[in-house]
């Protein structure tokens, strides 16, 4: 059985196109849908040219958080999701809807988490002298950048290294680690379990999956 998957985005969609492009045969994850915050996001182009259905949702007309996160819900549940990807969506959700889809809400961040959550992390890890970088895939939960992660990707920061290269790297990462996420979300061997990440049944470290490049 397929695993359907809606993916939001706000912006460019590079993580969504790793997500395109990974589908097939072999692999359950199906994106049933794209929705979006914002008309302007390039990667409802990349949806649209892969015959994916799109939707735009804008959070500029709603009241409040509450109310945007409401009308968000019940468009996403309009394509009976399995899974909620968070790819690039620059928004911060409300409980409601985390709770909403405890254990099928996906998200991914660029750095090692626990390390360098919220934004400019980039900047951040050269400015602390990391010996290494790189982005993690977590289970969405009320915390901010806190949930369980699931998977991450560790290289090694260069001497030298200017973040527009850094970044550009962890891209890279970012665009291997998440489509297999996902992959192991839609082929039942990933879940949210009572205490963490399980992966084939088994508890995953703080760390998840760890693969160093």
């Amino acid at each position: 059985m397929p695993c359907n998957v809606v993916v939001l985005i706000s912006g460019s969609g590079s993580n969504l196109q790793a997500l395109i492009d990974n589908q097939s045969d072999s692999n359950p994850a199906r994106i049933g849908a794209v929705i979006s915050n914002r008309a302007d996001a390039y990667g409802l182009q990349r949806a649209h040219a892969a015959g994916i259905p799109t939707q735009v949702l804008s959070h500029r007309d709603f009241a409040d958080r509450e109310a945007f996160d409401a009308a968000l819900i019940e468009a996403i549940d309009a394509h009976q999701p399995d899974l909620v990807v968070l790819a690039g969506f620059m928004r911060i959700l409300t409980p409601g809807f985390v709770r909403h889809y405890q254990g099928r809400l996906l998200n991914i961040h660029p750095s090692l988490l626990p390390r360098h959550k919220g934004l400019d992390t980039h900047n951040r890890a050269l400015a602390a002298g990391d010996a290494e970088h790189g982005c993690s895939v977590h289970f969405v939960t009320e915390e901010l950048d806190g949930g369980p992660v699931a998977i991450q990707a560790a290289i090694p920061i260069h001497p030298g290294e200017n973040v527009e290269k850094l970044t550009e790297r962890v891209h890279l990462e970012e665009h291997r680690i998440y489509p297999l996420a996902v992959r192991w979300f839609a082929e039942g061997r990933l879940r949210l379990g009572e205490h963490g990440a399980m992966l084939d049944g088994e508890k995953l470290p703080a760390s998840g999956h760890l693969i160093r490049t």
